[in-house]
């Protein structure tokens, strides 16, 4: 039967974590070993300390704050190594319902899906504000078109995937991993669903400090990630528009340089030639985007083989392995030393 790896990206959560870690099952149907990761962004309250304490299986740990994306990437390529088969993507704070955890994981054994996001019904949430209701309504739908998936709340962070799912996902962003993943599996045809799970109402998002701002940082990742995979519409889109707009501006100029006279009018002649110009530019731009992006498919295919290699050959995670609270005496468990530039360190005790 499957491993299950419960992970846990956390940054200055020792207050909130051991609510969280007594919450999570220890044993569920259909699942062999439930193994739990705390991934530590570089917290300053004694957050691994606490993680310990409370039998926390594996943690990883960032000697300074890395950011939410890369904790979640380090903390997939680590359960990864240790032998997961299934990993699940909780929150510190305790704001999702660890009950829904075997729903879930439900359609990961059954074999319909390779990715399932919790949906929290954001609608419906009494402490979101109506402002964040629609944001999280009109968000998800352009998530939705983007992927071309049908998932309702895309910026939940409680979500399983595979094993399959796990070794294909590369998460590029610096920012959050909820909408990039969702994209991703769209474009790389993966089988994605949703289920609806409990929350709880927890304190204000640490992620980000305005929602202009989260709005902001969003709207970039979604155009680079979706740049990724569809430069030719992308491009060619714009290309297009600034195009048709130049022409329109010189059949303007050139209709009342026929009827009128071309005195001043100069202006938009120039305007004219300016976005056709662009518009042609923003095309072959397109052009040169398909071209890398062909090259960045056959990378992710190497990069999928390596890893596939390093998993078969038994390459050690960076994490400190098989964390016990309470060892026997003289009996001290010795942490496997970090990779080179792997990007965070192992802890130790």
């Amino acid at each position: 039967m499957p491993k299950l790896i419960i992970q846990i990206p956390c940054l200055n959560e020792a207050e909130a974590l051991p609510e969280t870690i007594r919450a999570l099952p220890r044993r569920l149907p259909g699942i062999d070993e439930i193994e739990f990761l705390v991934i530590d962004d570089g917290s300053e309250d004694g957050t691994a300390d606490v993680a310990r304490r409370h039998g926390v299986d594996h943690i990883v740990r960032f000697p300074q704050h890395q950011g939410l994306a890369k904790a979640f990437s380090a903390g997939m390529d680590a359960a990864l190594k240790l032998g997961a088969d299934i990993i699940v993507n909780t929150d510190a704070d305790n704001q999702y319902d660890a009950r829904d955890i075997p729903a879930l994981i439900a359609p990961i054994l059954a074999g319909r899906a390779d990715m399932v996001v919790g949906d929290r019904d954001p609608q419906n949430l009494e402490h979101f504000s109506p402002l964040k209701r629609m944001l999280q309504f009109y968000g998800s739908w352009v998530v939705r078109g983007l992927s071309g998936t049908n998932i309702p709340d895309a910026t939940s962070g409680f979500r399983a995937f595979s094993r399959r799912a796990s070794l294909r996902l590369n998460v590029i962003s610096e920012f959050t991993y909820t909408l990039e993943t969702i994209v991703q599996a769209g474009k790389k045809q993966l089988a994605i669903t949703h289920v609806p799970v409990r929350t709880y109402s927890t304190r204000p998002s640490r992620l980000f400090r305005s929602i202009p701002s989260y709005l902001r940082r969003s709207f970039v990742t979604l155009v680079r990630i979706y740049s990724l995979y569809e430069p030719i519409r992308v491009f060619w889109t714009l290309g297009t528009l600034m195009l048709g707009v130049g022409v329109l501006l010189g059949m303007r100029f050139l209709y009342y340089s026929l009827t009128v006279g071309p005195q001043g009018r100069v202006q938009s002649l120039i305007l004219a030639a300016a976005l056709a110009i662009i518009g042609v530019q923003t095309i072959l731009m397109g052009l040169i985007a398909d071209l890398i992006a062909s090259s960045r498919s056959l990378v992710e295919d190497t990069l999928l083989r390596i890893r596939k290699i390093e998993l078969r050959i038994g390459e050690g995670p960076d994490v400190e392995p098989g964390y016990h609270p309470e060892p026997p005496v003289g009996d001290e468990a010795e942490p496997i030393e970090g990779t080179a530039g792997s990007g965070f360190a192992p802890d130790s005790r």
